[in-house]
């Protein structure tokens, strides 16, 4: 499986909207891996995890082609993950097509949205439940429940593909204890985690700083969900953690956990 990290910013992104934090100004001046655009990854090459604002040109930026996608998998609702006015575009009059080309996988929620704004339009969505499993052709899904947007079924992604496993955890939190029991068992070669709130924990508890996602990092080691040559890699920065990359680097290091960033690819195989 390969993993290509689209985005890796928070919400408002870095540098953000309409602000001039440190970090934000920091970006503007030195660019490069402090840049992040909003959360987002590419499995395999046509597999899309969320649809951020920012996807068009992420695509631009890597010379990708959407019309490869065999799937679209979301996590959640909030709009820097479905930007669902963008799905419009696949479809007629846009394009020649009558039906989408790809399979949307999604909560409850999210369903009722497309289907609330594109109520005549043939788009196929799969409903995904928590802790249920679902074949994406040779990956196998299986969503976990998220602690994070309390009025749906927020999810983070494990996939598995060839006796490799990918868990995708972003807009997480702490995770409750059903999660933490249901991921006993399960080991990780790759973990994809989101540091939202970086050195400067917020008051919300749907997000992770360094602090909260070193513990849920050690808690996965010490139940062995992950090993001795697992990767691990953060996402979702909000300039709100007073941050840049060479400084998560620098604080990430003690703990073997690697910053991600736009553009990032790990592979594994």
């Amino acid at each position: 499986m390969e993993l290509l990290l689209l985005g890796t910013g928070a919400s408002d992104g870095i540098p953000a909207f309409f602000n001039d934090s440190r970090v934000s100004r920091h970006a503007r001046e030195h660019g490069g891996k402090d840049v992040r655009t909003r959360s987002c990854a590419l499995l395999n090459g046509d597999i899309q995890i969320d649809f951020p604002p920012d996807l068009f040109c992420q695509y631009r930026r890597e010379g990708l082609d959407p019309q490869d996608w065999s799937a679209l998998v979301f996590t959640h609702s909030h709009e820097d993950h479905f930007c669902v006015s963008e799905l419009q575009y696949a479809l007629f009059p846009f394009t020649d097509r009558e039906s989408l080309p790809y399979v949307i996988y999604a909560n409850a929620e999210i369903e009722r949205k497309i289907e609330a704004r594109y109520p005549e339009w043939p788009i196929e969505i799969v409903q995904t439940h928590s802790f249920e499993s679902y074949q994406l052709g040779k990956v196998k899904l299986t969503p976990i429940a998220a602690h994070h947007k309390e009025d749906e079924d927020s999810q983070n992604l494990i996939f598995e593909q060839d006796g490799k496993t990918i868990l995708y955890a972003t807009d997480t939190g702490i995770w409750r204890e059903p999660t933490w029991e249901f991921l006993q068992g399960w080991s990780f070669d790759l973990l994809i985690l989101e540091c939202t709130d970086g050195k400067v924990p917020q008051a919300y508890h749907g997000h992770l700083s360094i602090e909260t996602a070193v513990s849920v990092v050690d808690r996965l080691r010490n139940m062995n969900a992950l090993h001795s040559s697992s990767t691990i890699v953060t996402t979702h920065h909000s300039h709100l953690g007073e941050a840049t990359h060479a400084e998560l680097e620098r604080l990430l290091e003690p703990h073997a956990i690697h910053p991600g960033f736009d553009g990032m690819r790990l592979t594994l195989g």
